[in-house]
């Protein structure tokens, strides 16, 4: 079972050049693919290069290819601009000569507030009344409200999810903290999306359904513990066209919302050439 100390390892990048670094894979990859979440935390490390004056407020990333575990990752970081209140940044993730994502990275410097508000918490259980969840590993704890089980194509619900995560023992502040939220932001919309479907869950993906996260928008707006409690509330407000849409707001366990996500993903039939073969499960 993979610990935190794995996950916190591929974060540590190694500098192989001025803007690049090469970065190893995390273990627990769904079907031998580099997980989405790994590959948002690795390029918010590495655009935070860009100025480590600054805190990162956005990182906007494509998904245009998968990534294979058993192959290390080249990281290329190129500065858009650095000012004095902001910086941005491009950040390409290849593995071999295969482009598999490309983000742009805002980061900010920390200003006084002019005006604040912020969504209301959510009425869920707490963390420590909501029942454990599943064994994902043991670098995170994972509670779904209600205990939905996305797996299941029979169980039908609202095209919503609240789900508690946080990572035991992990930095309690910074681009990792960051970084390790962003990972368990890639999990779950999908999910969400397929809920109200009779006949289709996530254990049909990359089975008998096509699915990919196509684009994922995160953005923070407060400091992050990721050792702490927080509430990822997802919904879903449309799919279609083998598409979906999805987004979230994500609470700390003080009821402040801290960042919210969005994501567009792919969710269809696979065309006949590509449809996995009986027993088997896609990879790209």
């Amino acid at each position: 079972m993979a610990e935190l100390s794995e996950l916190l390892g591929v974060l540590d990048l190694e500098q192989v050049g001025e803007g690049r670094f090469r970065a190893q894979n995390f273990s627990e990859g769904p079907g031998g693919v580099v997980f989405g979440g790994q590959l948002l935390g690795q390029s918010i490390v590495a655009g935070a290069t860009v100025d480590p004056s600054k805190e990162v407020k956005s990182i906007h990333t494509v998904f245009a290819r998968g990534g294979a575990t058993d192959k290390p990752l080249d990281i290329e970081v190129e500065a858009m601009h650095t000012g004095r209140a902001l910086a941005s940044a491009t950040v390409t993730v290849r593995q071999d000569e295969r482009l598999c994502t490309r983000s742009l990275v805002l980061l900010s410097a920390v200003e006084p507030d002019l005006i604040r508000h912020g969504v209301d918490f959510p009425e869920v259980p707490s963390p420590e009344n909501t029942p454990a969840g599943p064994e994902l590993g043991g670098f995170w704890e994972v509670r779904v409200v209600d205990g939905v089980d996305l797996t299941d194509p029979d169980v039908v619900g609202p095209p919503e999810l609240f789900v508690w995560v946080r990572f035991p023992g992990a930095e309690t502040s910074g681009v990792i903290g960051q970084a390790l939220l962003a990972y368990a932001t890639d999990g779950f919309l999908i999910g969400t999306a397929m809920r109200p479907h009779e006949g289709i869950g996530y254990a049909l993906a990359h089975v008998s359904i096509s699915t990919s996260v196509l684009s994922h928008t995160l953005t923070f707006h407060e400091p992050i513990d990721a050792g702490r409690w927080h509430l990822l509330a997802h919904e879903s407000p449309y799919a279609g066209r083998g598409r979906s849409y999805g987004r979230a707001n994500i609470f700390d366990v003080d009821g402040r919302v801290v960042a919210s996500f969005i994501q567009d993903n792919m969710i269809r039939d696979f065309p006949e050439s590509q449809r996995p073969k009986a027993g088997e499960r896609s990879h790209f």
